[in-house]
C-alpha cells in the first residue's frame, strides 16, 4: 500500500529548542545509509483507546471484588492478558525495521520534490499499518511490509529555494493490531535533495551571442561545421550525434564529433548581467535551459568557476548544480 502526501516543509529545518521534549529522545541515525529501528529507539505508550480500555478493566476488577464474582475475575484477567499481548505485538510490529532513502531527482525551486523512503524487513514476519511522517506535517503515509520484503513511503515535498533540501526528522509509528498502544521511533536519514534555481521567465533578457574573440579559428569545442571523427558513446550524449549505421552493423555505439569555429557556442557569463545574486542566478538558469533545449553548445562562467563549452545532459546538470549551490558552503 502506497500513499502520497504533500508536506509543507522549508529548505531549512526549524531549530529545536529546549521546549521540544522530543529532541531529548533517542533518534535512529544511519551509520552509513541505513537506519535500524532497534529496541533502544522504539517507544510505546497507550493510545486514548488504550487508556479507556484500562479504565474499563479497573471498573470490572472493582465490581468483581465488590460482588465476589469468579467469572468477573476470569473475564477481567483474560482481557488484561489480551492487552499485554497486544502491547507486545505493537512493539514487535515496529522494532527491527530498516529504513533507507531512495534516490530523489533534482527539481527546480517552486516545484515539488518526490521523496521515497524504503522500509525493509529481515526478521521473517510481516509488518502491517506502518505509518511515517515528517515533523513538519502530521499527516502520515501508510505502508505494509511483507515478511523478508520491503515497502515504500512516497512523499511530495515543496521546494521553496535553491540548494540542498533536507526534509528533516522522520517519525515512524504503528498502532497495529488493536489500536490500544502506539509504538513510535524517530529517524534522521542522510538524505538531501538538490533544488535547482527558479528560472527567469523567458524573453526577459536575450541570450548572449557567440564568443567572437577567436572568430575564424577552429577550437576543440563541439560545433556543427566539419565532421572530426568518432568516439565511444558516453552517457548524456545527444541521440542526434550517434552513428546509427555503425550500431546497426553491431560495431558498437559511437558518437559523431564535429569541429566548428568558436562562434558556434555560447558563453553564459555572470558579468553580462546586472542585479543581485538571485536575479543573476535566475537569468543564467533560463539561458542554460534555452541553450540545452536548442541543442547548442554553451559554457558557463561564474565567479571562481568556469565550465568549458559542451553539449549533453551531463554538462547541462553540472551547470545547473553549480548555479544551485553558488554561494553556499556545500
Amino acid at each position: 500500500m502506497q500513499a502520497m502526501v504533500s508536506l509543507k516543509l522549508q529548505n531549512n529545518a526549524t531549530p529545536r529548542t529546549l521546549r521540544d521534549w522530543r529532541s531529548w529522545l533517542r533518534t535512529a541515525r544511519p551509520a552509513t545509509d541505513v537506519a535500524v529501528l532497534d529496541r533502544r529507539h522504539v517507544y510505546i505508550l497507550p493510545t486514548r483507546q488504550g487508556w479507556v480500555f484500562a479504565l474499563i478493566l479497573a471498573s470490572m476488577l472493582i465490581g468483581a471484588i465488590n460482588y465476589a464474582l469468579s467469572l468477573g475475575f476470569a473475564l477481567t484477567f483474560m482481557l488484561v492478558g489480551l492487552g499485554v499481548v497486544a502491547m507486545l505485538h505493537t512493539w514487535r510490529n515496529l522494532a527491527g525495521i530498516t529504513l533507507t532513502a531512495g534516490r530523489s531527482a533534482p527539481v527546480f525551486a517552486g516545484e515539488d520534490a518526490d521523496v521515497t523512503l524504503i522500509a525493509s524487513e529481515i526478521h521473517h514476519r510481516g509488518r502491517y499499518a506502518i505509518a511515517a511522517c515528517y515533523d513538519a506535517d502530521p499527516n502520515p503515509v501508510y505502508a505494509d511490509i511483507p515478511a523478508d520484503g520491503r515497502g515504500e513511503f512516497h512523499f511530495t515535498v515543496p521546494a521553496t529555494q535553491r540548494g540542498w533540501l533536507d526534509p528533516g526528522r522522520l517519525t515512524v509509528h504503528t498502532e497495529f493490531p488493536l489500536g490500544l498502544f502506539r509504538a513510535w521511533a524517530y529517524v534522521e536519514l542522510n538524505h538531501r535533495i538538490l533544488i535547482y534555481p527558479r528560472p527567469a521567465p523567458p524573453g526577459i533578457a536575450p541570450p548572449p551571442g557567440g564568443d567572437h574573440g577567436h572568430t575564424g579559428k577552429h577550437s576543440a569545442a563541439h560545433g556543427d561545421d566539419d565532421f572530426a571523427g568518432l568516439r565511444n558513446y558516453t552517457y548524456g550524449d545527444s541521440l542526434r550525434r550517434i552513428d546509427w549505421k555503425a550500431s546497426s552493423r553491431e560495431q558498437g555505439i559511437y558518437t559523431k564529433q564535429f569541429q566548428g569555429t568558436s562562434s558556434d557556442f555560447l558563453w553564459l557569463d555572470w558579468q553580462l548581467l546586472e542585479g543581485n545574486t538571485e536575479v543573476r542566478i535566475s537569468q543564467l538558469t533560463r539561458w542554460v535551459l534555452d541553450a540545452h533545449d536548442a541543442d547548442m553548445g554553451f559554457g558557463l562562467r561564474l565567479p571562481g568557476q568556469e565550465f568549458m563549452p559542451e553539449r549533453g545532459a551531463a554538462h547541462f546538470h553540472r551547470c545547473l548544480q553549480a548555479l544551485a549551490l553558488f554561494g553556499s558552503d556545500a
